[in-house]
């Protein structure tokens, strides 16, 4: 796993904070000092907390569980739709869906549906349709896919939660912590880091810092998969030699 360096961080402007005056106390012990009014993190830390988050992450991904990445601010949405589509991995950056977490049966029954309009253009089904009701299908589908496509490949309850921005995203926060799901967050000196389980703090506000941090991360979750992947091809390889194997041995006994 690469090292995260201090110097690329403050290049990436991860340690400007808020206004003083919005500051939460509890993020205190990641603060460095105040400059012209604004909080600058302390970059040690939050270098140290990306490299404990990134081992965790990599863990998950390596378990094959999925890991879902929140991000519907502006400024992040592009960058985590790239990221997390990368390490293949599910994303929200529309508006968060109300019991996306805590009512997954119901998310799954508008993905199903979304599938089921493809299916339909598929088969020649949708052309027996009436114009008007092909064009309310072809809305309802787009609609779908705007707030779901993203999801559309997690079958079950994500193994962590990634966010950018806690405030922003506190529905997304509350349901995985009524499921026990670990938090993983970029948290600005805005915030309270006790909603979350592991906190990274940094700039969220600026794209640049927000790459940066989603970078290392991924990368992480990256080495995961491949991780996985061979344990699986090394699996596959040892059951293949045990086969082959198998019938000399018979022979032998002969």
């Amino acid at each position: 796993m690469a090292k995260v360096e201090v110097k690329d961080l403050l290049e990436g402007g991860v340690h400007f904070g808020h206004l003083t005056r919005k500051w939460d106390p509890n993020m205190a012990p990641y603060i460095y000092m105040e400059r012209n009014g604004i909080h600058i993190i302390n970059l040690y830390k939050t270098a140290a907390k990306i490299d404990e988050a990134s081992k965790a992450l990599s863990k998950i991904a390596a378990s094959g569980r999925k890991i879902l990445f929140v991000a519907t601010k502006k400024q992040a949405k592009d960058i985590v739709a790239e990221k997390a589509g990368n390490v293949n991995m599910p994303y929200i950056t529309e508006r968060w869906p109300g019991g996306m977490l805590t009512n997954f049966v119901t998310i799954r029954k508008a993905v199903k549906k979304m599938a089921s309009i493809d299916r339909m253009k598929k088969d020649g089904t949708f052309m027996t349709l009436s114009k008007k009701e092909r064009l309310q299908v072809d809305r309802l589908r787009a609609k779908l896919e705007k707030n779901l496509g993203s999801i559309s490949d997690m079958t079950r309850l994500p193994g962590a939660l990634f966010v950018v921005d806690i405030k922003r995203e506190h529905i997304a926060i509350k349901e995985a912590q009524k499921l026990n799901i670990p938090i993983f967050a970029m948290v600005d000196t805005n915030s309270d880091p006790r909603q979350v389980d592991y906190v990274i703090p940094a700039n969220d506000d600026a794209s640049k810092s927000i790459n940066k941090v989603l970078t290392h991360v991924t990368d992480a979750v990256a080495e995961g998969l491949n991780e996985r992947k061979a344990g699986k091809e090394a699996k596959a390889e040892g059951a293949d030699t045990k086969a082959k194997a198998a019938p000399v041995a018979s022979q032998e006994e002969e």
